[in-house]
């Protein structure tokens, strides 16, 4: 597949690194823009603006699968997206930062005056970014929270701390609740797929799949007495903060926000009615003594600024919460939040290249989730006539790979080694992303 991708940006960068070894790939942009990353690839570089025809035909566009523009400038990406359109063919992907923008290009491709002159996927990661806080903020201590099968089926990461009696013991013997299956262990931060014989270590991320209700009762049982999130800080009142904001309020929880900028305040106060909005630098320590943000179940960071939301999650931390996410705008500085004792750091950047990655796979195999910063994929398969009637155990996987659900019908089933797969099951797989490929192969027709 030819991808053609306008911006050398750290979205670009990342894109670029995960599709360059399989797809043919081109770059546009500036030359001042070409950093030592990009010339570590095997990947073309033209120089230029992609609103250009010319540059666009330097790039070959015309045999281009795949249009991706995701440079810092809302205008630029949209103007390319439609100029590539003029070529015939090309699928355009579209990133954008503003809210009206992707309402305003969804409402111009499902309008009535539908043309062939659009975007095919506009992608906001703010809004990935909300959606994903806001899963992780309603289940109590959870690293990450994915949801499945229409939320009845779940993964679910936790911590391993080590007063949790599990510590020191092999998974076949930890006595995990009924429909649940650990199908992931990150330790120092390397993830791998764990047997009964792995030892659990105080330290460990456990990555769990199973049915929502087992994993509720496991959750209780085994990482946190039942708690539920009744109070919700957040510093920092832009798009994020605001959505978050919203979006908490309809479950009843008590939230306040921190906005340094007073006009900002004044919006977010007639848009929130159950939010107290509070004008203030979430970077002062006696700010947040004052306004009792140590109190709260969860403090979210969510500023612009990595360093700012690193600061405000170390203060909170010292002020005794026990549970801090932080928004990181650089993906490589998530290992940095987590070192220090974040205890979920998340950017929106992931978020965006998992929905390209699924928006550009084949149709029978779909990403539903990665986990670990891209170390682990939730897959998504369709059974084929080739595999019906077969048991699990019976697979002979090329690689290691969990079955962590199978969707029947209407039915949701938490697999064993003797349950039987049919054609036309949906069956949810959780591998690592070196493997993923060959777990892939492995499902196509023979």
């Amino acid at each position: 597949m030819k991808i053609v991708i306008y911006g050398a940006t750290e979205i670009g960068g990342l894109l670029a690194t995960e599709f360059f070894e399989d797809h043919d790939i081109t770059i546009i942009d500036k030359e001042e823009n070409r950093t030592d990353e990009f010339n570590k690839l095997d990947i073309s570089f033209v120089q230029g603006n992609a609103s250009n025809i010319d540059v666009l035909k330097n790039a070959d566009i015309k045999n281009a699968d795949i249009f991706i523009a995701c440079t810092g400038v809302d205008e630029a990406n949209i103007v390319a997206c439609l100029s590539a359109k003029k070529f015939g063919g090309v699928r355009t992907i579209c990133f954008v930062s503003r809210e009206e923008y992707k309402k305003t290009l969804n409402f111009e491709k499902n309008s009535e005056n539908f043309c062939d002159f659009f975007i095919d996927y506009i992608i906001w990661p703010e809004e990935l970014l909300t959606q994903e806080i806001f899963r992780i903020v309603t289940v109590a201590h959870a690293l990450d929270v994915e949801n499945f099968a229409d939320g009845r089926a779940r993964l679910l990461e936790y911590k391993v701390k080590s007063h949790l009696p599990i510590v020191g013991k092999k998974v076949k013997d930890c006595g995990f609740t009924k429909d649940t299956l650990m199908v992931g262990l990150t330790r120092d931060c390397q993830l791998f797929i764990p047997n009964g014989e792995t030892e659990i270590k105080d330290g460990d991320k456990l990555i769990f799949m199973g049915t929502s209700h087992s994993l509720d009762i496991l959750a209780g049982t085994f990482f946190h007495e039942k708690e539920i999130v009744k109070s919700v800080a957040i510093i920092g009142g832009g798009n994020v903060g605001m959505m978050l904001a919203k979006t908490l309020e309809k479950l009843k929880i008590k939230i306040k926000i921190i906005e340094k900028d007073y006009e900002r305040c004044q919006l977010l106060a007639e848009e929130l009615s159950h939010t107290l909005v509070i004008n203030g630098d979430g970077t002062n320590l006696k700010l947040l003594d004052e306004e009792e943000i140590g109190a709260a179940d969860v403090v979210i960071s969510v500023t612009n600024n990595d360093e700012r939301n690193l600061l405000c999650s170390l203060l909170v931390k010292q002020l005794g919460v026990k549970r801090v996410i932080a928004r990181v705008a650089k993906v490589l500085n998530i290992p940095l939040f987590e070192k220090v004792g974040i205890d979920v750091a998340i950017s929106p950047k992931n978020s965006a290249i998992n929905e390209v990655k699924n928006d550009l796979l084949e149709n029978d195999v779909d990403i539903l989730a990665t986990v670990e910063q891209g170390q682990g994929e939730v897959m998504e398969i369709k059974v084929l006539p080739e595999f019906d009637n077969k048991k699990i155990m019976d697979l002979k996987f090329p690689a290691r790979a969990i079955i962590g659900v199978i969707l029947r019908k209407n039915n949701v089933i938490i697999p064993k080694g003797d349950t039987t797969i049919n054609t036309d099951d949906i069956l949810i797989i959780f591998t690592t992303a070196d493997n993923a490929a060959e777990i892939k192969e492995f499902f196509k027709v023979k």
